[in-house]
């Protein structure tokens, strides 16, 4: 699914107002009418207050279309115009005397803090102040109006966006965007959806297609890529009966140090799991006894050193994940920095191995085109230096993809995966997963895919959903806070099931 910019979406409403001859509010009423229907099937005329608050816009004039199709249904509705400004939009202007002409009372106009409503824990919010179009910082008084909507706790229904949300940047004030329970979105899912300064306010969302103008969503290059299952299923290849071990690769995996051999466990296990025909560990002597009981599948090779690693690989292999517990000691670091000097590999560095890597931009030059890059947050900012919001962090990532012809996978809620200019967004995987050990989990798991033949950028998109979605299985069964790594291992044959798998048609988010 196509994740489009505001101006992409503006472009997409023009495209479609010149090609099927309608009128901007002939759009608008479309619009709001799917966000009508969503409502209607839910609540199934509900007696509940409903409270729409209307900006002056657009979106306001949704609102003001939602608010006259659930008088027309019988529901008890308040519509609220939140007068912030002189102009108006001559959609809202429209939809305001529709409104006017079939009901008896008139939307309440708000123009200071002593004109905010009583709103009840058991009623409802529709917020229709701001659209994808906010620019500006809000005045003061509305800002006290989203304040004091979210201080009502009810269920809150954003339309397109919640309110106080910006397309391409973090908020002004944290507490001045409202807090949707779900949000109905147009068309396309929106950027700030996924990213963790901006996903907070919307615990759900749901995208209604509106008609908008076909070849334009077909050719346009969007913002990025959302990948669900029914996207995910055509990366998978599938085996064919007289196949064998040696057709499915041999993956290396690199690491551990005293104290820290679980990590390479991990990854190793999870590169079997999802598929590996053969897979080493490669570790210091002090993890050979652990991973030949805990891994009986996995060869064990052993340098000469006692606690830490030193890289000398010399079997035939198709990948190498490395450096989940590698530690980042001054003899380690140089072994590292030799392997990537002679390393011909397809290769996924993780962990320790980015930590060496931040240290120094001459490292960065060694990282072999097509490298996948796994790291966290914390990662992240070492590799790519601070940044001040989350759409700058993946500007940052994408500088960095482009500048060492790397894929970069920000991890988090919504993992993304940078490629150049390519974002692929993540729709699987849950809270759960933030626990020790499930990252070397992921390495192991994009190591193995790529042992099988994968090419790197589907290993990293496929392996990246099959490990979100072993997360959601093991959740469903466990729960967020018991969930572990090893659950994630244990789910990725569920994972791999599931993925063709028939369900009931729903809403995707």
């Amino acid at each position: 699914m196509k994740i489009l910019s505001a101006n992409q979406l503006k472009e997409a409403d023009q495209v479609t107002l010149e090609n099927q001859q309608i009128s901007s509010l002939d759009l608008m009423e479309r619009a709001a009418s799917q966000v009508f229907n969503s409502i209607h099937q839910k609540l199934k005329g509900a007696p509940i207050l409903i409270h729409v608050f209307c900006g002056i816009g657009n979106n306001g004039g949704d609102g003001l279309v939602i608010s006259r199709l659930l008088l027309e249904h019988g529901y008890t509705v308040k519509t609220y115009i939140v007068n912030f400004s002189e102009h108006r939009s001559p959609e809202f202007l429209d939809n305001y005397d529709r409104l006017k002409s079939m009901s008896k009372e008139w939307p309440i106009q708000l123009r200071s803090e002593e004109d905010f409503p009583k709103i009840a824990r058991q009623d409802m919010v529709i917020d229709a102040i701001f659209g994808i179009g906010l620019n500006r910082p809000m005045v003061s008084w509305v800002v006290d109006l989203v304040k004091h909507i979210n201080e009502a706790r009810c269920f809150t229904l954003g339309v397109d966006v919640p309110s106080g949300l910006y397309s391409d940047k973090a908020p002004d004030d944290p507490n001045a965007v409202i807090v949707a329970s779900t949000t109905v979105t147009f068309q396309s899912p929106k950027m700030v959806f996924f990213l963790p300064q901006t996903g907070k306010y919307t615990e759900n969302f749901e995208v209604i297609d509106i008609g908008l103008d076909k070849d334009f969503l077909h050719q346009v290059n969007p913002q990025a890529l959302l990948f669900h299952k029914r996207e995910i299923s055509t990366l998978y290849k599938p085996r064919p009966k007289f196949s064998h071990k040696g057709t499915y690769g041999h993956a290396v995996i690199i690491g551990g140090s005293y104290g820290k051999i679980g990590s390479t466990i991990l990854a190793s296990k999870a590169a079997l799991r999802i598929g590996a025909g053969l897979v080493s560990a490669y570790v210091p002597e002090c993890g050979y006894i652990p991973l030949q009981t805990s891994n009986p599948e996995v060869m064990v090779i052993t340098d000469g050193e006692k606690n830490i690693t030193t890289i000398d690989i010399s079997i035939s292999h198709n990948a190498i994940g490395i450096g989940m517990g590698l530690g980042t000691s001054d003899q380690t670091t140089t072994a590292f920095i030799k392997f990537l000097e002679q390393n011909k590999s397809p290769l996924v560095i993780d962990a320790d191995a980015i930590n060496i890597l931040a240290k120094n931009d001459n490292y960065k030059e060694l990282i072999p085109e097509n490298a996948i890059l796994t790291p966290h947050p914390k990662e992240l900012e070492r590799l790519v230096g601070s940044w001040e919001h989350d759409f700058e962090k993946i500007e940052k990532a994408k500088a960095f993809s482009k500048k060492y012809h790397c894929i970069l996978i920000i991890k988090g809620a919504y993992s993304i995966v940078v490629a150049g200019n390519n974002l692929y967004v993540n729709s699987t995987g849950n809270q759960g997963m933030a626990t020790a050990g499930s990252g070397d989990v992921l390495t192991g798991v994009i190591t193995g895919l790529i042992a099988q033949g994968y090419d790197p950028l589907q290993a990293s998109i496929f392996g990246t959903y099959l490990h979100g979605r072993a997360g959601d299985i093991g959740a469903s069964k466990k729960g967020y806070e018991s969930l572990i790594a090893g659950d994630l291992i244990t789910n990725l044959g569920n994972a791999y099931v599931d993925l063709f798998k028939r369900e009931a048609t729903k809403p995707e988010n």
